[in-house]
């Protein structure tokens, strides 16, 4: 087996009950939701038996996201498989940075919270949306986004597929011209337009509240979505530019692979991350650890592998 990296799923991914099964293990998993819940009540009962309404809003997402992303990692962790490098998915960026050390998992929990909030805010300013565009080049998608004032490509996932963010009113025309184009379109289950202009604010806001926690350059290599590249000293303007700007994550997952990583395993609720990379590259080997039986699953997998 070669380097092994943890890459944590990001929003759109959530699910009601995502993370019990991982709580009932106990050790450090338990001991990571039980004082998440003390630092804001309410976040088990929403993560275990919140409705999909409930789930689908930002301010709730995002830290309940946060614990069963970093709560898959550490129950590999207590089953003795470590990370040699981490990556995150937007929100999951700040699970990963916390398995790498940049700060306690208390206070990426903290950060999270935040972060939720502000981007939730941000939701209720305009009429956002997001959408997956399929079977079109990123070159493509960003010449149909240059044609409208309000939509930018955001998350460049894997071959043929981008993600746009953007005005709702200007997401018809938009998709007209995509099924045009010989593409198709599929709406995502998020509140706002994420990683575009219209989070500038909420970003500037972001950055002045990342100020008040202590962060440090993470101790294991973190790529981030803002470079593909691994984080340095600068890890609060990284964090804040990241909430309004593009996700490179076909570009991260190539890097990781030319840096010798053969094995990721996607932690967190969900497969997205486990299909993209498997986009993006034939030539790795992918795991998803989201629950018991995910997470043993995996562990089998890699002892036969060893």
């Amino acid at each position: 087996m070669g380097k092994i990296a943890f890459v944590f799923s990001g929003q759109g991914a959530q699910y009601s009950g995502m993370g019990k099964s991982l709580y009932e293990l106990g050790g450090s998993v338990k001991k990571m939701y039980d004082n998440a819940e003390e630092i804001r009540n309410g976040t088990m009962k929403q993560s275990f038996e919140g409705s999909d309404e409930e789930l689908k809003i930002t301010a709730n997402t995002q830290p309940c996201l946060y614990l069963v992303d970093l709560g898959a990692a550490l129950a590999l962790e207590d089953n003795g498989i470590n990370a040699d490098a981490v990556a995150g998915f937007s929100l999951g960026e700040i699970a990963a940075l916390a398995y790498a050390g940049a700060y306690s998992h208390e206070e990426g929990f903290k950060i999270v919270t935040e972060r939720g909030k502000l981007m939730n805010n941000a939701a209720g300013k305009a009429d956002t949306a997001m959408a997956a565009v399929m079977k079109l080049s990123a070159e493509d998608v960003e010449n149909l986004t240059n044609e409208f004032e309000n939509l930018y490509p955001v998350n460049y996932n894997c071959p043929g597929q981008i993600v746009v963010s953007g005005l709702k009113s200007e997401m018809s025309a938009f998709e007209e011209k995509v099924k045009e184009a010989g593409g198709r379109i599929i709406p995502l289950a998020v509140s706002a337009a994420f990683h575009s202009p219209f989070m500038a604010d909420a970003a500037d806001e972001f950055g002045k509240k990342l100020e008040s926690f202590e962060i440090d350059a993470p101790v294991k290599p973190c790529f981030a979505n803002l470079t593909a590249l691994p984080y340095g000293e600068g890890v609060r303007e990284t964090l804040k530019l990241q909430m309004k700007s593009p996700v490179k994550w076909q570009t991260t997952i190539e890097n990781m692979i030319a840096d010798g990583f053969t094995d990721f395993i996607e932690v967190g609720a969900g497969k997205t991350l486990s299909g993209l990379i498997k986009k993006i590259s034939k030539e790795v080997n992918v795991y998803n650890v989201q629950d018991k039986e995910s997470l043993d699953a995996t562990l089998e997998a890699l002892k036969n592998n060893a």
